[in-house]
């Protein structure tokens, strides 16, 4: 076979359908990248590999974004009242809309560990922020702190849907999901668990944490930054079976900020899954403000929020397993998770509409402390939210994911789908802000969750396929090649076996 520099995949090979789908004969590259370690009868995956660069990027998820969504669940960012929480979340996602929509030409350009890198730094910093205001009330530091931690996230967060969706080979991308889905949510039970210790004797009408708490955080945060810088870039990625991410080699700005308009226009139906992705943090700001912060007591809201992320472990192990199953066609599977869908949204939160009822923004009775009779049944419906998260989250990767398998289009894609939840997210905090009664907010999330999954049906009918021909995902490359670069640098073909 004839070497050559490829321009999208990385390897001096002219790519054949092994170097991107299942059971190729491609030899892994030697050095130490892909050496095999054993311990006992156990092989552990190669530093290279899709499996190692997946656990990587679930501690930095773990350590930055896991500590976060700790202590966010917690409601009010573990101050005394929510003012300058719900300032600083809306802050951040709205800042984190716009950077995530590009986020997918930046991941392009300049490759995946940079970008990881970037994204990482700014939880310890808005951490160190909410400590401040707790001891200063400095609102300017907070505000900078989120619009920061927006702009990092965006990458972050795109970064990591490019890498959970293209890595893997498609009959893994469920079990992928599920693994980082599970490894991530775990920092929000140790975070939770962190919460709890520090504050298990906190029965008190007031709301905030101990500074211990900011201060285990910040050192968790920062470590999570630290570990970024052990990553992979995706050219460097080598799967199992020899085959490699499909993308394109030392890309351009122009080439990348085209490539998000020719991905609406070659995949316009992605535009059915918008109102999904708009729906999928939407409903956090009723959990942890409306619904945690307000009921309950901080002992107790800590041991919520252990019992919020252990159900979406148990959720993303679930969905993630199921969605991969072998003996079931894919585009069998997709509907089954559209349906499984449709009736947990109305049989969780109908259940939540019942208790939503009892109390509203101007109730001043006391919330609920963990030995208060009739707290099990609000205790199980905040377990039950947490798991239809893992499970909403996880399905709408995974519907993604069975879309396509290039790198280059998921990047976008993910960058698409942080864009514009966080968009949602941002409303809907402003909203809580001002102050909008907690039943309106509840019946928001609702239609808007079951609505969303209405108007993605035909994709699930239509677009997801048993497996995406390699042709189809190499022409998406190859056609905005011809647009922005000379012919000499796309020429190429795809040999058939």
């Amino acid at each position: 076979m004839e070497q050559y520099d490829h321009p999208y995949t990385g390897s001096d090979k002219r790519p054949t359908l092994a170097d991107s789908r299942m059971g190729g004969d491609v030899q892994i590259p030697t050095g130490w990248r892909y050496k095999r370690t054993k311990i006992g009868p156990v092989s552990l995956p190669y530093y290279a590999s899709p499996e190692a660069q997946l656990l990587l990027v679930s501690f930095v998820c773990f350590l930055c974004p896991g500590m976060f969504n700790a202590l966010s669940v917690f409601g009010g960012a573990g101050l005394n009242d929510d003012y300058a929480s719900t300032i600083a979340f809306c802050a951040t996602y709205a800042a984190l809309a716009v950077v995530a929509f590009f986020a997918g030409a930046a991941i392009n350009a300049l490759g995946i560990r940079l970008t990881i890198c970037f994204g990482s730094i700014g939880y310890s910093i808005f951490i160190s922020s909410i400590f401040c205001y707790s001891k200063t009330q400095n609102l300017g530091y907070v505000k900078f702190a989120s619009v920061l931690l927006g702009c990092c996230a965006g990458v972050l967060w795109a970064a990591q849907g490019a890498i959970i969706m293209s890595y893997p080979q498609e009959h893994l991308k469920g079990r992928f999901l599920a693994w980082f889905w599970t490894i991530f949510n775990l920092g929000g039970v140790v975070g939770s668990l962190v919460e709890l210790g520090l504050n298990s004797k906190n029965n008190s009408a007031g709301k905030g944490v101990s500074d211990g708490t900011y201060v285990a955080f910040l050192l968790l945060t920062f470590s999570g930054a630290c570990l970024s810088w052990t990553f992979l870039d995706s050219k460097h990625i080598v799967r199992r079976d020899g085959s490699r991410v499909i993308l394109m080699r030392q890309p351009t700005w122009k080439s990348e900020l085209l490539g998000l308009w020719q991905t609406l226009a070659t995949d316009p139906y992605i535009i059915f899954l918008f109102p999904m992705f708009f729906a999928s943090n939407f409903f956090y700001t009723y959990h942890y403000n409306d619904f945690n912060f307000d009921r309950f007591d901080p002992r107790t809201r800590a041991l919520n929020s252990t019992l919020y992320w252990l159900a979406q472990m148990i959720g993303a192990l679930i969905f993630g397993f199921a969605l991969d199953l072998s003996n079931i066609r894919r585009t069998t599977r997709a509907k089954a998770a559209w349906i499984a869908m449709f009736a947990l949204t109305f049989a969780i939160w109908g259940g939540g509409y019942v208790f939503q009822r009892s109390f509203t923004r101007e109730t001043k009775e006391p919330g609920y402390d963990w030995n208060s009779a009739g707290y099990t049944g609000p205790m199980f419906l905040y377990m039950a939210y947490g798991f239809y998260d893992a499970a909403w989250q996880v399905t709408v990767y995974w519907f993604m994911g069975a879309i396509t398998n290039n790198g280059r289009k998921l990047a976008n894609f993910a960058g698409f789908y942080k864009g514009i939840q966080s968009a949602g997210a941002a409303i809907i905090w402003r909203a809580d802000g001002l102050g909008a009664p907690y039943m309106s907010i509840f019946v928001a999330c609702w239609a808007l969750l079951a609505g969303s999954l209405l108007i993605a049906l035909p994709v699930m009918i239509w677009k997801i396929k048993d497996t995406v021909p390699v042709e189809e995902d190499l022409k998406f490359t190859d056609e905005l090649m011809e647009d922005v670069m000379p012919s000499h640098f796309y020429d190429y073909s795809v040999e058939q076996k």
